[in-house]
C-alpha cells in the first residue's frame, strides 16, 4: 500500500530538527540558514522516497517569492515566503542584498513547510543532572535545606525518571 505524500510530510514534521548552530556576532545570536535545513532534511527525504524543490519568483518592487515544494514524483505540496530586498542596507552591494533576501525567504518557505519552530527550545537550554556530581550533591541540599523545591528545580536541569523519584523521597 502507497503512503500518501500527506502522511509523508506529516511524519517528516514530527521528527525535523533543525539546529541552529550558526552564530551572528554583530547581533549575538544563533540561527539557522537554508542550506543548514537542507542538509538535515536529506536523510528523511531518503527514508521516505520524496525529493524537495525551492523555486523563487521576483514578484516587482523589490519582492520575492520563495515557494518550497516536496514532492513524492506523483503529488506536490508547497509553502512559501514573501520577502523584501532592503535596499538601503548599508556595506551590500545590490547583487548582495538579492542573495540575502532571496536565503531568507528560502529558509522561510522551507520553514513553513516543515513547520520549524523558530523558537529556542526549553531543553536546550537546560543541562542534564547527573547522580553523584558537585551539582546534585548541591541540588540534594538546597532540597534538604528546603531552600528549593524539585519544580523549581525541574525549570534549571533535565531529570531522569528514577533520578527523580529519589529527589521526591529527600
Amino acid at each position: 500500500m502507497d503512503i500518501s505524500l500527506n502522511h509523508k510530510l506529516s511524519k517528516i514534521q514530527a521528527l525535523f530538527k533543525s539546529k541552529k548552530s550558526r552564530f551572528n556576532a554583530f547581533g549575538k545570536y544563533y540561527f539557522r540558514s537554508a542550506e543548514d535545513i537542507l542538509e538535515a532534511l536529506k536523510p528523511y527525504l531518503l527514508e521516505h522516497d520524496v525529493t524537495i524543490r525551492i523555486k523563487e519568483k521576483y514578484l516587482g518592487n523589490y519582492i520575492i517569492k520563495s515557494t518550497a515544494i516536496i514532492s513524492d514524483g506523483v503529488q506536490r505540496i508547497k509553502a512559501t515566503a514573501i520577502v523584501g530586498v532592503d535596499t538601503e542596507q548599508k556595506g551590500m552591494s545590490m547583487p548582495q542584498r538579492f542573495g540575502a533576501a532571496s536565503s531568507y525567504g528560502k529558509k522561510y518557505a522551507l520553514g513553513n513547510l516543515f513547520l520549524i519552530d523558530d523558537t529556542q527550545d526549553a531543553d536546550a537550554q537546560k543541562k542534564p543532572l547527573i547522580k553523584n556530581t558537585p551539582m546534585h550533591n548541591e541540588v540534594v541540599k538546597a532540597l534538604k535545606d528546603g531552600k528549593r523545591t524539585l519544580d523549581k528545580i525541574k525549570e534549571s536541569f533535565i531529570i531522569s525518571e528514577g533520578l527523580e523519584l529519589e529527589l521526591k523521597q529527600l
